[in-house]
């Protein structure tokens, strides 16, 4: 019982130091990422409430994997390939290239034998794929052109984490003859992401396709959740990362109708478990082995630091990114990453070199980390004054200039002349039905419930010229209009009305546009009943533009004075007088002789 109350007041601790932390320092303009370390470090090694980093570290490290999760969501594999040049090109120099560097030195400066000192250069190689991408989002940038170039960097690092952990049981004294075992789990890995595209291709989306038509949400949130967890857990039994599993899972979900749906459930968990990820890296600084080694780990960060970044501006450079380019991936990318606690555990249990040395390396890591935010503040000021070039947002869906919400009859067509228009439209539905039929005829729309904010962010609201609300009910039509004229009060709503009161109370919100679903049909069907009668085309049309005309005028006229009002508007047709009867008792209209001065009988609206 005494532990669980524990447990129970370290996670009030935990949030009320986010909560305070993350606006405090975000209005100081540090970013979150920094506000999230420091209360760690106050919550930890300064006040001591919560000792047990390692545990903390452990739960919130599911932070990146939801992270990465989300990010393959928005790769699809033809974006992941067009990627493969800094991938595989690129990201091999700087894990190459930096190692080797850094391994010099930390075998001149006498830290550990050439062995351990190879563990230790590609170790710091690595990067924090968390604290970087975090920044970059917190920043706006994740599609620029520096920050998808920082992600495949960072991608390519990721994979490496397999033959750096081979890499220790081939230098560990006394396992040199146990090289043909790495290359086995190398195969056996190899094989385990084989295995994983092919069951994402041919068994994901069929998953959801089920759960979807049970309607039940708390369902697809659990199943979400068992695919991340589960793909990550697959990668680690097999060497590979969580991170890397839930990535690829990801991918293979990104040109899924389910998409949107997905990275609204996802989202919620992966904000509070990475921002706990930050704040355990605070709890498991070592004060005291800072203080022990202050005069070793301060230069021992600032050089390592400085050689990563000289090495990425200039491999950056050499691939063809510009000043500005390279400049802000180097200092986005220079800090240890996650996996360098891994690799110098592993490396200190191997006995490559002293536990006590893996203490000092990992202290080094986490405090390259808390430099990480303030030196890609003051990467700034080393940037030229041209603007930087932007990458077009690729992710299908997402970002359309109309981001359309229902697809019944009215939607459908309403899309079509949208994109005969050669306007791009996102199309999210709720009805899992409708969006197999739209499949069956080559349209892509997606599935995701209109009336929840998470799933408007995800399907590009915010990016988003217009928002066509096509809903069939009233009711879920005006619980959209609200949502989005609260939450997004700039954006432009043009809306399907259910009848003559619900367009009144959408102008009384003050919608862009509204529009009766059966007006215009109604129009066009009286209109060529008339030619059927013998009217000609042009007289017909007159009349149906001048009820069209004077509905519009009684409209304005009730929207101030009250529905009863604008009656005399039926009256005064200067094609042909129009009576109102009542529905229940209709006259037969009089016949003239002339056929453009057929009376049009009509009843109450």
């Amino acid at each position: 019982m005494i532990e669980h109350e524990s447990l129970f007041a370290e996670m009030l601790v935990l949030l009320a130091g986010a909560v305070i932390a993350a606006p405090l320092f975000k209005k100081l303009g540090l970013g979150t990422v920094l506000g999230y370390l420091a209360a760690g470090v106050i919550i930890g090694p300064i006040m001591k409430t919560i000792t047990e980093a390692e545990q903390v570290l452990q739960v919130a490290e599911f932070g990146v994997v939801f992270l990465l999760f989300i990010i393959g969501l928005e790769l699809k594999p033809s974006r992941l390939w067009q990627m493969r040049g800094d991938v595989f090109g690129l990201g091999p120099a700087q894990v190459l290239a930096t190692g080797a560097a850094i391994s010099a030195l930390a075998y001149l400066a006498d830290v550990a034998s050439w062995r351990g000192s190879i563990i230790i250069g590609f170790g710091l190689a690595l990067s924090s794929t968390a604290f970087a991408l975090q920044i970059l989002n917190d920043a706006g940038d994740t599609n620029s052109k520096y920050g998808q170039r920082s992600f495949s960097v960072l991608l390519f690092q990721d994979l490496a984490i397999v033959p750096l952990l081979a890499l220790i049981t081939i230098l560990a004294p006394g396992t040199q003859d146990a090289a043909a075992s790495p290359l086995r789990d190398f195969a056996v890995a190899v094989g385990a992401i084989g295995a994983m595209v092919l069951a994402g291709r041919y068994l994901l989306t069929p998953m959801f396709q089920i759960i979807a038509m049970t309607g039940a949400r708390e369902v697809m949130i659990a199943a979400a959740l068992l695919v991340v967890l589960g793909s990550a857990a697959a990668m680690q039994a097999v060497g590979l990362s969580m991170a890397m599993g839930a990535f690829l899972s990801g991918v293979m979900l990104a040109e899924s109708s389910y998409r949107h749906e997905l990275e609204a459930d996802i989202e919620p968990f992966r904000g509070l478990l990475l921002a706990l990820f930050f704040m355990a890296v605070g709890l498991s600084l070592d004060v005291n082995v800072i203080l022990d080694n202050v005069l070793f780990i301060i230069p021992a960060v600032l050089v390592f630091m400085i050689v990563k970044t000289a090495v990425i501006y200039a491999l950056c450079r050499v691939w063809g990114s510009s000043h500005n380019d390279a400049i802000q991936i180097a200092f986005l990318l220079p800090q240890g990453g996650e996996f360098a606690f891994v690799l110098f555990t592993t490396a200190a249990a191997a006995g490559l070199f002293e536990a006590s040395t893996a203490s000092v390396l990992i202290a080094c890591v986490t405090l390259s980390m808390g430099l990480t935010p303030l030196g890609s503040t003051l990467s700034r000021r080393l940037l030229h004054g041209e603007k930087r070039e932007e990458l077009a947002e690729d992710f299908e869906g997402a970002g359309a200039d109309v981001l359309m919400i229902g697809f019944s009859r009215f939607g459908q067509i309403a899309s079509q002349i949208l994109l005969a228009g050669g306007t791009s439209v996102t199309v999210i539905d709720d009805s899992p039905e409708r969006i197999r039929q739209a499949a069956n005829f080559g349209f892509r729309i997606y599935f995701g419930d209109g009336t929840r904010r998470d799933v408007l962010v995800s399907s590009g609201i915010e990016r988003a010229k217009i928002v066509a609300i096509c809903t069939q009910k009233r009711d879920t039509t005006d619980r959209i209009v609200d949502l989005v004229r609260s939450e997004f009060p700039s954006a432009k709503l043009y809306v399907r009305s259910y009848d003559r009161i619900h367009s009144l109370a959408l102008r009384d919100k003050e919608v862009a546009y509204e529009l009766r679903e059966t007006l215009e049909s109604g129009l066009l069907f009286g209109q060529r009943t008339l030619e059927a009668l013998g009217m000609s085309e042009n007289d017909a049309h007159e009349i149906s533009r001048d009820i069209r005309h004077r509905d519009e005028e009684r409209l304005q006229i009730q929207a101030v004075e009250g529905i009863r009002a604008g009656r005399e508007m039926l009256f005064n047709s200067p094609v042909q007088p129009v009576h109102p009867e009542p529905l229940i008792k209709p006259k037969r209209a009089p016949v003239q002789e002339e056929p453009a001065g057929a009376a049009v009988s009509v009843g109450k609206w």
